[in-house]
């Protein structure tokens, strides 16, 4: 039984749906039009699937929209961002006001061009590049069948509904995501899928021809095709997937600008305004005679309605909560705070790495982190792109999530880098789990674009990034990243760590889960390092950079290094220290931070008359924030090679002899 039916307060009848679809309609092409900018066409086309959807299916309430156990519905195509803001509006989000929607596009606006999840509570992820919202929804649907594993039915129990367009299907991480999707059985996941033939350039037979039916079917999903104009159509096929043991397809066939005199049907009603002439044919045709943002009284009414449809099963569902045995348990979680739980691990974790002292790759030493933190905190969701050897995320503590285990917590994503981290952008979004997973950093260039969606959203996720240098040594220049670490810097409100060691690896950790803000980077070695920090309470990896050991009052010589070339500079730092100068070593894990942080602390390291000298196994952009445009670095300038680790630093000239040879030729120069 629909939630429509069961609840029995909302309108039923084809001439109301049909009122309801046009109200969408209109708003959009207003709204469009007074910004002289948008997509109109994609809100008018699928404007009939979504009246069914909301009035009929969606379980959400307008009135507490971080209910848990809400349905989510995710827009892949943001550029039809109308359709949910005018959904928002009308079934009665609180911010999205009708002014809001006269301003769509305006500054200070939360009606942005495309959705933003941090504009309003109705907006679950933020779309735009076409593909995205498809593996966010993944996700999502990933996250709830975890949670609906250990808190049961009674408290988690919910459908994952996306809309997507033929741009999002033709996108590559489409295939990666939903392969995954169809391998998982998420059958709590339904994507209805706009397929009204036309793109930007025109026809979708330019470029797109593939069976789409069959596609979805050979990655294990349920598809079924309806006319997108038919209310009776929609509803039986969505019914029909709310019982399926698979994520399911609902081809729409719709027609593009839905009502448009002469621009219906055709690639012009994509992307621009349709103009005065021809909304007031839409009018006419619609039997909308209502002006500009106008919405009758009666068609808001039902729409308000729809936006309290699900308030008693919220209800309900708190009244379950407040009894329920996992209460506490489900409250802590949601809280999303852990730094209680982590933090005497981490210090524990910190305190074995100083006695015991090991020489190990910081890739490894993560996996002992992961070891201890995983088993404390169930809400971590590990994983890894084919790579899990390599990149040290499985532990004891992990069992395979799969349709036989949605209780696990750890997935094997395949070769998918891309459909990967925006799953786990997904799931972050979702509920308050901790999603962290591995490949080589060479490969953030496959899924940069959604590691970029989760800076933005501002989710906490966490890349475990190994292989991170010409360290990695014979796999060659194809595997090893030399710009990346630059490029990823570059990345606003994301935090890229690069570890030396133990200490400095759980302490990036301890960081990582305690974002709730920023996504994480950490970029690992292949190789062996030694263990070159003491034992300290506090977390000096939160301050971006720190004096790793330092001779003398005033530095004549500042030596800046971060991860496995703070062991080449420390041994330029013995050297000098020996020859009595007076010399500092500062170790960089997180640039970011250092830049960002406190100015007074970056003054104390920086701003001094030393010479100064960086030294990393990438290129220079970012560093001359610290050391200037004209203070040597060590690093690289070009691709890697196919040789030995220790052949290929020598090739490089990233050694210590190297590092002594700038600061003395610097030092007698000035």
């Amino acid at each position: 039984m629909t939630l429509a039916a069961a609840e029995n307060n909302a309108p039923q009848s084809d001439v109301n749906l049909r009122h309801m679809a046009n109200a969408i309609r209109a708003l959009s092409m207003d709204a469009v039009q007074k910004a002289n900018s948008g997509h109109p066409g994609m809100p008018m086309g699928m404007a009939d699937v979504a009246t069914v959807l909301y009035s009929k299916f969606l379980k959400f309430d307008a009135k507490n929209p971080e209910w848990p156990n809400r349905d989510r519905f995710v827009l892949s195509g943001g550029h039809g961002s109308m359709l949910l803001y005018s959904l928002n509006y009308l079934t009665g989000y609180d911010k999205m006001t009708l002014e809001e929607i006269k301003n769509f596009r305006q500054l200070g606006g939360i009606c942005a061009g495309h959705p933003e999840v941090e504009q309003d509570a109705g907006i679950e992820t933020t779309t735009g590049p076409l593909g995205n919202g498809v593996a966010t929804a993944v996700g999502m649907a990933i996250a709830e069948r975890r949670l609906n594993a250990r808190y049961g039915d009674d408290l988690i129990n919910h459908f994952t509904y996306v809309m997507c367009g033929d741009g999002d299907l033709m996108e590559g991480i489409s295939h990666e995501a939903c392969s995954l999707a169809g391998h998982l059985k998420l059958n709590k996941m339904i994507m209805l899928y706009d397929d009204n033939s036309i793109s930007i350039d025109g026809s979708t037979d330019l470029s797109f021809t593939d069976n789409t039916q069959d596609r979805f079917k050979a990655y294990g999903w349920n598809t079924d095709s309806v006319d997108g104009h038919d209310f009776a159509e929609i509803e039986a096929a969505i019914a029909k997937a709310q019982n399926s043991d698979k994520p399911t397809l609902i081809c729409c066939k719709t027609k593009i600008g839905f009502g448009a005199p002469t621009k219906e049907g055709s690639s012009s009603s994509h992307g621009a305004p349709l103009g005065d002439e021809e909304i007031a044919g839409t009018r006419k045709n619609l039997n909308w005679p209502h002006a500009p943002f106008e919405i009758p009284s009666d068609v808001l009414d039902w729409w308000r309605a729809v936006g309290q449809q699900g308030k008693q099963a919220c209800h309900d569902w708190k009244n379950v909560l407040n009894t329920h045995d996992m209460r506490s348990c489900f409250e802590k979680f949601q809280s999303g705070d852990f730094s209680n739980a982590i933090g005497p691990v981490i210090q524990e974790l910190k305190k074995d790495f100083a006695t015991e002292k090991p020489k190990k790759a910081t890739r490894q030493t993560s996996g002992m982190c992961l070891e201890k933190l995983v088993d404390k905190l169930w809400l971590m969701m590990g994983g890894s792109a084919d790579l899990t050897g390599s990149n040290n995320t499985k532990v004891k503590a992990s069992n395979v999530f799969d349709d036989q285990n949605y209780g696990g917590n750890y997935i094997n994503y395949g070769v998918r880098e891309f459909g990967m981290a925006a799953a786990m952008n997904g799931m972050a979004l979702h509920s308050p789990i901790v999603p962290y997973a591995g490949t080589f950093l060479q490969f953030a260039d496959y899924s940069r674009a959604a590691i970029r969606l989760g800076a933005l959203m501002k989710q906490r996720v966490i890349h475990v990034m190994t292989h991170d240098s010409i360290g990695l040594g014979e796999d060659g220049p194809t595997h090893q990243p030399v710009e990346h670490l630059a490029a990823l810097r570059a990345m606003p409100n994301l935090n890229v760590y690069r570890p030396c060691d133990g200490i400095e690896t759980a302490e990036c950790w301890e960081l990582a889960i305690n974002d709730q803000d920023s996504p994480s980077l950490l970029a690992l070695t292949r190789q062996g390092l030694p263990t070159l920090c003491d034992y300290r309470e506090e977390n000096l990896t939160a301050k971006g950079a720190y004096i790793l050991c330092e001779q003398g009052d005033k530095p004549e010589v500042t030596l800046f290094a971060s991860g496995s070339e703070v062991e080449i500079a420390l041994r330029a730092y013995d050297q000098l220290a020996d020859e009595g100068k007076s010399v500092r070593l500062v170790s960089v894990p997180c640039m970011d931070r250092f830049l960002e942080g406190d100015k007074d602390h970056f003054i104390n390291l920086v701003c001094n008359n030393s010479v100064k000298v960086a030294v990393e196994a990438g290129v220079r952009q970012g560093w001359d924030a610290i050391i200037g445009a004209h203070s040597p670095f060590i690093g690289m300038t070009g691709f890697g090679a196919s040789a030995p680790i220790g052949d290929l630093y020598k090739h490089f000239g990233i050694t210590t002899e190297a590092v002594l040879e700038a600061v003395r030729k610097k030092l007698n120069k000035n």
